[in-house]
Parts: C-alpha cells; sequence; structure tokens
C-alpha cells in the first residue's frame, strides 16, 4: 500500500527521509561488515580473482576504484581476528559504532578516516561528534582545524629550510588578447585576493535578471577594473564598509615574541616572520576585544554595521557562523540578531556573520540564531531535531 504523502506535514516528509536515511546507512554498516569478512577469508584466491576488488566489481557493478574505497573503509570498520582466535578492535571504534547506528554514511567515515590521520586517537570521538551533525566536507574541515589546534605549540621542524617562495608572472599576446598566468606567494596572494574580491560581486539583480557571468568572468572583469583603479590609486573601493583590509589574527604572546603565525581571514596561516613584511604594505589595526578605543555598540542612530563592529565580528566569528560552514569573512554579512525593526541595537552582541546562504536561511527557514555566553548559537528546525538542541559553528571556534 502507498503512504499517502499529500496528507503528511512537510515536516513529517523530511522526518521520513531522515529515518529512511538512517536505515539505510544501517544497511550499508551491515554489508561493510560483510566486505571485512571475505577480506578477511582471503575470498579473491578462493574465487580465482586478482584480489577483492575485482570481485565486487562483477558481483555487485561497482568501479573498481570504488570497491577499492569501500574495502579499505571496511577495514576501519571492523573488528580483526588474530591467528589465535582473539578479537581486536576496529582500527576506528568510535566510528564504527556510529556507523552501525546509522549516523554516519560511508562519505562521513571517508572524512572521518581522512581527518584520523593527522589526529590522536583520543580525538577520534571529538571528530565523529561533529560529524553526526555536519556533512563529510566539512568534517574534513573540522579535522584540519583541529590537528593545527592540537600541534600549534609544537616547535616548528629545522630539517630544512623551506624552499623560496617565488613570484612569476607570464605575458603573452595572442593575436589581439593578452595572457596572462602567474604564481603568487601565500601573502602576496592574499592581498591580490583582497584586491579583487570586492570588485568581483555579481551584479544586482535588475530587470534584466541576476548577474548572467560565470566566476572565472567577473574574476576577469575584475582583474581588468583593478588595472583602471590603479591608473587613479586615489579611487580604490571599499569592502564591507571600509577600504580593503587583510585581518590577521594571532595570540599576543606569539606577536611579541615573533614566534607560531597569524590567521588571514581566508584560514591560511601567515608565519610570524612574514608579518613585518606584511605591515610594510598594508594597514595593521590594533583591536583587543572590549577596549574602548573601537565603536563597537552605536545603538539605534544607525541600522547598518560600522566597520569597527563588523571588525569585531570578523575576530569573533572568524567567517560565517552557521554550523559547519567554512565562508570567509569577505564572503559574509553582518546580520541583526534582533532585526534592527523589532528595536534591536547595530552592536557586536546582536550581530552575527552568515555568508550569503545561511542569511537567507535565518530569515525565511526554521532555523533561529542567538547568543550565549558571547558566542552565537542556532537551533535548527524540528524535522531536523525535535528538541531543537543548540549548535555552533566548530570550524570557525579554533
Amino acid at each position: 500500500m502507498i503512504e499517502c504523502l499529500p496528507l503528511l506535514s512537510t515536516d513529517d516528509v523530511l522526518r521520513d527521509i531522515v529515518n529512511d536515511v538512517m536505515e539505510i546507512r544501517i544497511r550499508e554498516h551491515a554489508v561493510m561488515q560483510r566486505i571485512a569478512e571475505l577480506d578477511r577469508r582471503g575470498a579473491a584466491s578462493e574465487l580465482g580473482y586478482k584480489n577483492l576488488a575485482y570481485v565486487l566489481r562483477d558481483a555487485v557493478r561497482w568501479d573498481r576504484t570504488i570497491a577499492k574505497r569501500r574495502i579499505d573503509h571496511a577495514r576501519l570498520l571492523a573488528s580483526e581476528v588474530t591467528p589465535t582466535g582473539s578479537e581486536l578492535p576496529p582500527e576506528l571504534p568510535v566510528t564504527a559504532s556510529a556507523a552501525a547506528e546509522g549516523a554516519l554514511s560511508i562519505e562521513h567515515v571517508a572524512a572521518v578516516a581522512e581527518a584520523m590521520k593527522t589526529l590522536p586517537a583520543d580525538a577520534e570521538a571529538s571528530v565523529v561528534d561533529f560529524a553526526r551533525e555536519h556533512e563529510p566536507s566539512s568534517v574534513r574541515s573540522f579535522g584540519k582545524e583541529l590537528a593545527y589546534r592540537l600541534y600549534q605549540d609544537d616547535p616548528e621542524p629545522r630539517d630544512a629550510d623551506p624552499a623560496p617562495q617565488v613570484n612569476d608572472l607570464t605575458l603573452h599576446w595572442r593575436g589581439d588578447l593578452l595572457k596572462v598566468s602567474g604564481t603568487l606567494d601565500k601573502v602576496t596572494g592574499a592581498k591580490f585576493e583582497a584586491l579583487i574580491d570586492p570588485l568581483a560581486k555579481p551584479r544586482p539583480t535588475s530587470e534584466e535578471g541576476p548577474d548572467p557571468r560565470s566566476r572565472t568572468e567577473r574574476q576577469g572583469d575584475a582583474f581588468a577594473e583593478l588595472v583602471d583603479l590603479m591608473l587613479r590609486a586615489d579611487q580604490m573601493p571599499e569592502h564591507g564598509g571600509e577600504p580593503v583590509t587583510l585581518t590577521l589574527t594571532m595570540r599576543y604572546e606569539d606577536l611579541a615574541g615573533q614566534v607560531g603565525s597569524a590567521t588571514l581571514d581566508t584560514r591560511e596561516r601567515i608565519p610570524a616572520d612574514q608579518i613585518r613584511q606584511l605591515a610594510c604594505s598594508a594597514g595593521i589595526i590594533p583591536l583587543v576585544l572590549g577596549t574602548q578605543s573601537q565603536p563597537l555598540d552605536v545603538g539605534r542612530k544607525a541600522r547598518t554595521f560600522t566597520a569597527g563592529i563588523r571588525r569585531l565580528l570578523v575576530i569573533r566569528d572568524r567567517g560565517c557562523a552557521f554550523p559547519g560552514c567554512d565562508r570567509h569573512p569577505k564572503h559574509c554579512d553582518a546580520h541583526h540578531i534582533k532585526h534592527w525593526a523589532d528595536g534591536g541595537a547595530t552592536s557586536a552582541e546582536n550581530g552575527v556573520l552568515l555568508c550569503r546562504h545561511h542569511h537567507t536561511l535565518i530569515h525565511h527557514s526554521g532555523w533561529t540564531v542567538k547568543m550565549a555566553n558571547g558566542i552565537p548559537v542556532f537551533s535548527p528546525p524540528k524535522w531536523l531535531d525535535p528538541d531543537r538542541r543548540p549548535r555552533r559553528n566548530l570550524i570557525n571556534a579554533f
């Protein structure tokens, strides 16, 4: 009998999908256990095949690369039996338990496994907890940030001097067109990206519709405009309410001792010995949380966030504050948590950085945001979590 879906609410349909996907993941885990059993038995040799990937290719019509990946993941999730008959736990026991519950997909398992290559075993629980609420790509980002957090105080390796970073640029005329290609070091590349980004924004939607240009076309036009702007350098555009600026975040003790690294808006890390070089050509704006030297609260006088408030939001949120999002600050809007029209102040305490997608989501969906202990936290709609347990962006928490 086919269920009459039109009689169900949208929330009920979505909740059913969530439950069905969990059941599918439980079955996928059972399949992985059987693959691990075939691997333990040496089934490929028994059946006359070169290896198990070829067996699975013929049995279930997987591409051999997919079959090999499934075998690798099955080995991570399955317990191992020693020649004496003792059973050893899986290589990733916490991941295996979550996958058996249906909380993780095969893609999640792959992301956790990738993250754990650079993390100690006791970090697995943290990565899996994050994976229970986020998509695989966010799990990879979380793993990278967690690894940096764990090892940031380790001494820098001194085995060999790093290769010098070289800037190169090639100009080649092809008829009436000049082909430009090159490579920039990390610092120069970050400065160039900060110049290009405000010029490469899509044009506002008009009667002709949205901007039809692709991202590469917009960046090409931005580069052409940048050339024109450099001919009249006193007319450089503003971005985020202030002249083009690079924001670097680092611990005060590292800055004073010229050790460690600073983090750009893009999450690229700049070694301390390059900060002085960057300061030669970029303005450095001191910012101490809670200082009276910045206009952190403009009350009811202004609806739009000032450059000073936005700088504080960048320091606090480090990009889109929505759980699992890794969009950089320059791609984010400042959002009033309590709407300005409803009496909300234009202040850091009532502001949060959101990328365009999540800004729209907060305004038009069941997701809500509020401040908790000075940190923005988000509550999902009931179809996603009936208890609406608060979540925060752990990728940017570092």
